[in-house]
């Protein structure tokens, strides 16, 4: 039996505690305990430890999940665990924001590493050493593991499911959990889509109008022609409201739309591209790739597997 223990700390995220438990906690070929050095608090609620913090070295995987507070630096006995759990051959995975506890003990090090995508300029910062990249879900490494935010947890987990079991198994606990059963690490964790913050901005009436056409042919002569301004000055206005430039706000609207039509109708890429405005498949796949970090058929394949 593959021995999983979850690192427990004060303040960690009930979240991604559930979705450890849900994933390996009831599945007879995991065993799997919560291991702390004391009963810790999980949001409202205080959790017992099955076993204290050593017990992390005897583990096959070890599971790191976030907490709250990333200001506060992670404990030192967690961070001794953890180590010690990693240099006796332990795979560690980091959930969220335990990638910080990750890094502090030395394990990202010279490493490409994710969590969160609000805290992954706070992770760079403090630690140099590690390549943090905000824009995928998961990071595998091989024995050491990070994930972004959430829902990405759940997609390292099942990935971990996965690698030792196969992807039937995997499958068998998302369909019992109701979630897609596998989605690229690399995918993007979300694909910007910035609007101005009142109502009264010159681009306000602009902007709906815009995804109202996203199958048209658009150009910034156009949306400055429709919002009765120069080029120039629109470019300051999108600037100022969304943070980037018209062409590419509107690559974002064509993304977004690309990927509501990929979930749920079964137009074929061709007849997609052509409803967001990109012509042709190539162009779509293309755009797509870099952006969202999958071809389109295997983004829409994790929502029809």
């Amino acid at each position: 039996m593959h021995a999983v223990a979850l690192a427990a700390t004060d303040g960690m995220l009930s979240f991604e505690l559930t979705i450890a438990t849900e994933v390996f906690g009831d599945d007879p070929r995991y065993g799997f305990a919560v291991c702390g050095s004391a009963p810790v608090r999980v949001g409202r609620f205080i959790l017992e430890p099955d076993h204290g913090l050593d017990r992390l070295a005897q583990a096959d995987t070890v599971l790191v999940p976030g907490w709250a507070d990333v200001d506060r630096p992670p404990p030192a006995d967690l961070i001794d665990a953890v180590r010690a759990a990693h240099a006796r051959g332990a795979r560690v995975a980091s959930l969220c924001t335990g990638a910080f506890v990750l890094a502090a003990a030395g394990l990202l090090d010279g490493l490409r590493a994710t969590t969160h995508w609000a805290h992954t300029d706070v992770l760079a910062a403090r630690h140099p050493r590690v390549t943090v990249d905000p824009d995928v879900l998961y990071v595998d490494n091989g024995r050491i593991l990070t994930s972004a935010g959430k829902a990405a947890a759940m997609d390292l987990c099942l990935h971990l499911v996965r690698a030792d079991h196969g992807p039937a198994a995997a499958n068998a606990i998302a369909r019992r959990l109701v979630v897609p059963p596998h989605r690229a690490g690399g995918q993007a964790q979300f694909v910007p889509a910035p609007v101005p913050a009142r109502d009264d901005h010159p681009l306000a009436a602009l902007l709906p109008w815009i995804t109202a056409r996203l199958d048209r042919p658009l150009t910034v002569a156009d949306l400055a022609r429709r919002a009765n301004m120069s080029s120039r000055h629109l470019g300051r206005h999108f600037r100022s409201a969304t943070g980037t430039t018209p062409l590419q706000w509107l690559l974002n609207q064509r993304i977004r739309r690309a990927q509501e039509l990929l979930e749920n109708t079964d137009a074929s890429i061709d007849a997609v591209a052509e409803a967001v405005g990109m012509g042709t498949a190539t162009t779509l796949r293309r755009h797509f790739n870099r952006t969202v970090g999958v071809p389109p058929d295997t983004y829409r394949r994790t929502f029809r597997s």
